[in-house]
């Protein structure tokens, strides 16, 4: 070999292409999954440390400081006689319980119940539409099953749920998820629909590969990513079914704080002392707005269409 095929060799006929970044690193990068992330990070920081955050006993009655304006100052007796200046940074209610500690209690429930929904809905929904895509003698039952629930309004049979069970915060969650089961089911359904004829599970088939096996190491872990963005928006979908139930009176019992029970006793004198509908409803408006931030985030940096386009 001469010198100049040597170096016609050694010379690189093109650049080599950057190295693309994973999907974490480019979810790092999006500022609807920061902003969201964050913003339910602190929402579950403070309400697992609502008992030290809180200022009083969330359950507590004091009917002589009730309807107090946010910001206002009253001295309370303690039980050895002695006095304490106390300020009430969200006012109290109308049994003279202090909004601060309800608020931040009340964020409990909702990101339980939120993320209680997601994950029971979510498993659910994808072995029924596992096997739904996958056996289609299956399918045909199953999808008219799913149909029927869909034709009712999620909301209206949730309530028609409660109703039938004893208020409670198991039954709750259960009547939450049953309506958003159906809407996983035909996503998975979809998913593995298209996934079936790919030939990597052609060539599974083609070696006898069990139908058990195949979908849980093949189908399963292709299906991740759209489900892991459906999750965020039944968790939003849940922590606002939850409140609405609870703003009807047919939800966990009104005893318990959440945001929801909340408005509901503030309705009657909103007029006069808004600030008991405006604060809970404030928490609730940023908990759904994060939680759609961040299912938008990871739906442009998970979605291969999206990720083609440098997002």
């Amino acid at each position: 070999m001469n010198t100049a095929t040597q170096e016609l060799v050694l010379q690189p006929t093109a650049e080599a292409a950057p190295a693309r970044p994973g999907a974490l690193a480019r979810a790092a990068r999006n500022w609807s999954v920061r902003i969201g992330a964050v913003a339910l990070v602190l929402l579950a920081l403070v309400s697992i440390c609502a008992p030290w955050i809180a200022s009083a006993d969330p359950t507590l009655l004091d009917p002589a400081n009730r309807d107090l304006l946010p910001g206002a100052r009253v001295t309370l007796t303690m039980s050895d006689g002695s006095t304490v200046s106390h300020v009430f940074r969200m006012g109290t209610d109308s049994f003279g319980r202090d909004l601060l500690s309800r608020v931040l209690y009340g964020a409990r429930i909702s990101l339980f119940v939120g993320a209680a929904v997601a994950v029971l809905s979510v498993c659910t929904g994808l072995l029924l539409g596992l096997f739904s895509g996958y056996l289609r003698r299956v399918d045909k039952v199953l999808m008219r099953v799913m149909d029927g629930l869909m034709a009712i309004p999620s909301i209206l049979l949730a309530v028609s749920l409660v109703a039938l069970w004893s208020a409670s915060l198991g039954s709750v969650i259960a009547a939450l998820s049953i309506p958003e089961v159906p809407r996983v089911v035909r996503l998975v359904r979809s998913l593995v629909l298209s996934i079936r004829e790919e030939p990597y599970v052609e060539a599974a088939i083609s070696v006898g590969t069990r139908t058990v096996s195949l979908l849980f190491s093949h189908v399963l872990p292709n299906s991740l990513a759209p489900l892991i963005v459906q999750g965020t928006y039944v968790c939003a979908s849940a922590i606002l079914g939850e409140a609405i139930l609870g703003f009807l009176g047919l939800g966990i019992p009104p005893e318990v704080p959440t945001w929801g029970n909340l408005m509901a006793e503030g309705r009657l004198q909103f007029n006069l002392y808004p600030h008991a509908v405006f604060f809970p409803g404030l928490f609730l408006t940023i908990t759904v707005l994060a939680v759609n931030l961040l299912g938008d985030g990871l739906r442009d940096t998970l979605d291969p269409r999206f990720s083609r386009r440098g997002v």
